[in-house]
């Protein structure tokens, strides 16, 4: 079978030991590996076409997602699904998601006059993320309303979500299918070159990072945690991430790669239907009850590597 990988550009440009080791270890059980970077290319999309049996989107940039998608609406299979990650890469969308599913969650607010949040920022803190930001660039934190009337109108749609202070330092959660690791780091815009200091991980917050999964439809993926006053709060999802500081990873994501390849996993396409719309809350203080889814691109019958 022949999997393909769509990778992000690394600075510096520094190969990752994890998938190093998890593309060893794929070619080792027969697979055919390829990999590449899409900013690194030049490629037609009305000519792109599915040559690979499994794509594995290892890339969180829009060009990677639209490249992806050309391929999702052609019948190919992604790893994680390409509408899941879509979704997840919206914050927007991806937080009213995890509401939706009863996720401990803070509260959120979306606006394009920043001045609305007056009577908010008034009450509690708030931090502003891009909404389709990802590794920790572009956040503002303003814990009062002379801070939110400083900021500059957003260019772009921003997702105001309640800023929630921790009581013992921040959790990094990754996830392979149902197996959850935990490292201890301080989020910051460059804290995804950085190996966290492995955990042990709560029922509660092996709980709550499968609840995302399942909410997203998502094998590969970490979820960073704020551990507030009585709580674990999820502040942030993402697909696919570099799993540092967790140790012997890689045997296990090349099972989930090769086991998805081979269809003896799946995952469900996100969506809002039939889902259950939690009460009305109060803020992140608040507890919330628990409730009980091939890069070989051609072009001009070339083989995109």
């Amino acid at each position: 079978m022949k999997i393909y990988f769509l990778l992000v550009r690394r600075i510096p440009p520094v190969a990752s030991p994890v998938l190093l080791e998890v593309f060893a270890r794929l070619r080792g059980r027969g697979f055919d590996v390829k990999h590449g970077i899409p900013e690194e290319m030049v490629l037609r999309p009305a000519e792109l076409t599915v040559t690979r049996d499994l794509y594995v989107l290892k890339s969180h940039t829009e060009l990677s997602l639209s490249l992806a998608g050309v391929l999702h609406h052609q019948g190919a299979r992604l790893l994680n699904p390409y509408p899941n990650c879509l979704a997840v890469q919206n914050k927007i969308v991806a937080s009213r998601i995890l509401r939706s599913c009863e996720v401990p969650t803070p509260d959120c607010w979306v606006t394009g006059d920043l001045r609305l949040l007056l009577p908010v920022v008034r009450r509690r803190p708030l931090i502003l993320k891009p909404y389709l930001g990802h590794r920790g660039q572009g956040l503002h934190i303003v814990r009062n309303a002379s801070e939110l009337e400083s900021l500059p109108p957003p260019q772009s749609p921003v997702l105001i979500q309640e800023y929630v202070e921790s009581t013992s330092g921040d959790l990094k959660v990754y996830v392979v299918g149902e197996q959850v690791f935990a490292v201890r780091k301080k989020f910051s815009p460059s804290s995804f070159t950085e190996s966290g200091a492995p955990c042990a991980v709560s029922a509660e917050v092996r709980d709550v990072a499968l609840r995302c999964g399942r909410a997203l439809g998502l094998g590969l993926y970490g979820v960073d945690l704020v551990e507030g006053r009585d709580r674990p709060w999820v502040v942030d999802v993402n697909t696919f991430p570099g799993y540092k500081g967790v140790p012997d990873v890689a045997p296990l994501i090349a099972d989930y790669i090769a086991a998805y390849a081979t269809g003896e996993l799946t995952l469900p396409l996100v969506s809002l239907a039939s889902r259950s719309v939690p009460r009305e809350r109060h803020g992140a203080g608040d507890r919330v009850s628990s409730p009980g889814a091939p890069l070989g691109i051609a072009s001009r019958g070339m083989e995109w590597e």
